[in-house]
């Protein structure tokens, strides 16, 4: 495992439930894939609850709780799990514990969320934190959801925003504050990952990657691919590495990128190694996100390779990448605003060194290592409080951490 700093927390049994499948992780799984793994790395006890088939390889310390069914929300398309069937599997689980033994915390993500983590809420009798991840100027999901877990939310003692972007969401549709802490990275991987040499550019010939699913419009790649004419206009020998998955997309797309096709290489998906060695052969990272975005996961994953970001500017972004110190930001949707930046940043190695140089220094804030410690002072502060109501709690725990962290600046 990979180390995470040590305090003198007691070693408690932490049940993390995740309300998305991991048959098709995203970024809320992966969180509470690494969470749980930084947890038991500063001695604590941890069980995962997610969907998954039975088909699916999952990490030791999840259970699967059946299979999810495809649902749309906030612009994509989650996988979730309800009903009878898998509430009696949700019961099983916290009756359970670890070894038998019952949970000290049991920490739901996206509680709102018609799947696991809302049917735990339902049940559980344990102290529970929630991490709120999701960003949405009107929700309608949560404003449906609300009525279902109104007298439920009483039951969480500590609220968790990964974002300002996610607490502000959480404070419109539902009342009440939340600490934000952000999401983690475990930095060091990705700062020590190999390049791999077929996707390393040369001055002549630079790589650009994108990473997302291709068939999520919301993440933007219809933005790059339009501003990909312009970028070859302007740097003829520009490459362009697209990364995930999306059924029949490549294909179409070269259809639509015609002369312009044999610059633009589909990968595929790829392992958590093979997109670390992404990372850290790229010149450039293109973010061209339209909206829905609460954090940006891998714009701290891009940095902490060495890979210069180039995001476009919606407001978690903006503060991910430190109003646009650590990152260069473009006009969201904008793709010649896009080529334009991305031009710029070719012709200027000054300029890419100076965002690297920032941002190296920059990403060490959302390391797991801190962000543990900062989980561990919520459960910490949780249980001290012998179960109050979220807002008593949340008021002392925002008085240990400034806003600044994962949120303003």
């Amino acid at each position: 495992m990979r180390g995470v700093r040590r305090r003198t927390h007691r070693a408690l049994r932490v049940g993390l439930v995740c309300p998305y499948s991991f048959d098709a992780p995203g970024g809320v799984q992966f969180h509470v894939r690494d969470l749980a793994e930084a947890l038991q790395a500063a001695g604590h006890e941890v069980s995962v609850l997610a969907p998954s088939s039975d088909e699916t390889e999952l990490p030791g310390v999840v259970t699967a709780a059946g299979r999810a069914v495809p649902v749309p929300y906030n612009g994509s398309v989650a996988r979730l799990t309800f009903g009878p069937l898998t509430a009696t599997r949700v019961r099983r689980w916290l009756e359970g514990g670890i070894d038998g033994h019952p949970f000290d915390i049991v920490h739901l993500h996206e509680p709102m969320v018609p799947s696991l983590s809302m049917l735990a809420l339902w049940q559980t009798t344990e102290p529970v934190v929630a991490t709120f991840h999701t960003s949405q100027v009107r929700s309608r999901a949560l404003q449906v959801a609300y009525p279902l877990v109104r007298q439920s939310l009483e039951k969480i003692a500590a609220r968790i925003a990964v974002s300002e972007d996610a607490r502000r969401t959480l404070v419109d549709h539902l009342g009440g504050d939340a600490v934000v802490i952000p999401n983690g990275v475990y930095t060091q991987v990705f700062a020590s990952s190999p390049r791999r040499p077929a996707w390393t550019g040369t001055p002549d010939a630079p790589t650009i990657a994108f990473l997302g699913r291709l068939d999520e419009p919301r993440k933007g790649l219809s933005v790059l691919l339009q501003a990909v004419p312009t970028i070859l206009a302007g740097k003829p020998g520009a490459r362009f590495l697209v990364a995930g998955r999306g059924d029949g997309i490549a294909g179409e797309t070269r259809e639509l990128l015609g002369e312009h096709a044999a610059s633009v290489e589909f990968l595929g998906g790829v392992t958590d190694a093979e997109k670390a060695e992404l990372l850290a052969s790229t010149d450039l990272y293109v973010a061209p996100q339209t909206g829905g975005e609460s954090f940006g996961i891998v714009l701290v994953e891009a940095m902490s390779a060495g890979s210069v970001v180039v995001a476009s500017d919606l407001g978690a972004f903006q503060r991910v990448l430190d109003d646009g110190a650590a990152g260069a930001l473009f006009r969201t949707g904008d793709p010649e605003h896009l080529a334009s930046t991305v031009l710029t940043l070719l012709a200027d190695p000054a300029r890419r060194d100076a965002y690297r140089a920032h941002a190296a220094d920059w990403v060490q804030r959302f390391d797991w290592s801190g962000v543990t410690e900062q989980v561990l002072a919520v459960y910490d502060m949780t249980l001290a409080a012998d179960h109050a109501i979220g807002g008593d709690v949340v008021g002392r725990i925002m008085g240990l951490f400034p806003r600044r962290v994962g949120g303003d600046a």
